[in-house]
């Protein structure tokens, strides 16, 4: 009886396991994380393993290139990083553009058309156009209001235009937003490795019996690259944040401001007259 009690109890075992792996296996997040843990755990030990092996040979130099190397698998997120802070510098670098933002001849179109109270035209050509201007004129310009001469529904345009910018504007800065990811992430995983190269140095020390100074600091030395590299892409992550940010905002406003612009133009035209009469006969006169 305590037989089939055993083997009972192991098939039940048995059968809990094999569902916990296929729930786990079905969850793509999960295999991919188990995945990346069993990867380093079997790198990590084989990279310093083979590093104690090897040594370096006394008055031997290493290049810069070779510790980075010599640094171990923390280094492999910190370049996956870098890579990626560099195609988002270039993936922002095209879509910040002038021509994409407010482009001249579209500017121009819109002002022209506006200032001659033409505002049909300015919409036609504005709804051709992809760019921001283009599709915040596009969107903004039906609301003016040709039955309120002295504003032509200045509050209607206006809101539609900051209602474009609040949806249009997250878009964009989501992208800019990961500068800042990736200036927080990466410091944190190169002191992560660090941390873990000084613990695996003193146990080494520990585990030889004594301390040997020259090994003690070629181990520090490596796991304090893992901090530089984190720091070396932190930085240039940090001006990438702000100088696109800036430059973000500064286009923008310009297209903001030419919109505003155009219906300034448009109401200044269609209150000429008004203007006029309000101007005491003669005040003109030499």
């Amino acid at each position: 009886m305590p037989c089939h009690f055993t083997k009972d109890k192991t098939n039940l075992l048995m059968l809990q396991t094999m569902s916990f792996l296929r729930r786990i296996l079905s969850n793509r997040r999960a295999v991919f994380a188990v995945g990346i843990f069993v990867l380093l755990v079997l790198i990590a030990p084989d990279a310093m393993a083979q590093e104690a092996a090897e040594g370096v040979a006394e008055g031997e130099k290493k290049t810069l290139m070779d510790k980075i190397v010599d640094a171990g698998p923390f280094m492999y997120p910190i370049f996956i990083l870098s890579i990626l802070m560099i195609t988002l510098a270039v993936f922002n670098a095209l879509q910040l553009s002038k021509k994409k933002f407010c482009p001249p001849a579209l500017k121009d179109e819109i002002l022209a058309n506006m200032a001659d109270v033409r505002v049909r035209s300015a919409i036609d050509a504005s709804a051709q156009d992809p760019s921001y201007l283009g599709r915040m004129a596009a969107t903004s310009f039906p609301l003016v209001d040709a039955t309120d001469p002295e504003t032509l529904g200045r509050g209607k345009v206006e809101d539609s235009i900051a209602d474009f910018s609040i949806r249009e504007n997250s878009r964009y800065m989501s992208w800019i937003g990961y500068f800042s990811v990736i200036a927080q992430a990466a410091p944190m995983i190169g002191l992560f490795g660090t941390v873990a190269g000084m613990i695996l140095a003193f146990d080494t020390m520990g585990l030889s019996g004594g301390a040997n100074p020259s090994e003690l600091a070629g181990n520090i030395s490596l796991a304090l690259m893992t901090t530089a590299g984190g720091l070396v892409v932190a930085i240039p992550s940090i001006f990438c944040f702000y100088v696109f940010k800036n430059k973000f905002n500064k286009l923008v406003g310009e297209a903001q401001e030419t919109a505003t612009e155009g219906l300034d133009l448009a109401v200044a035209t269609v209150n000429a007259d008004q203007q006029l009469a309000k101007v005491p006969e003669g005040i003109s006169e030499g």
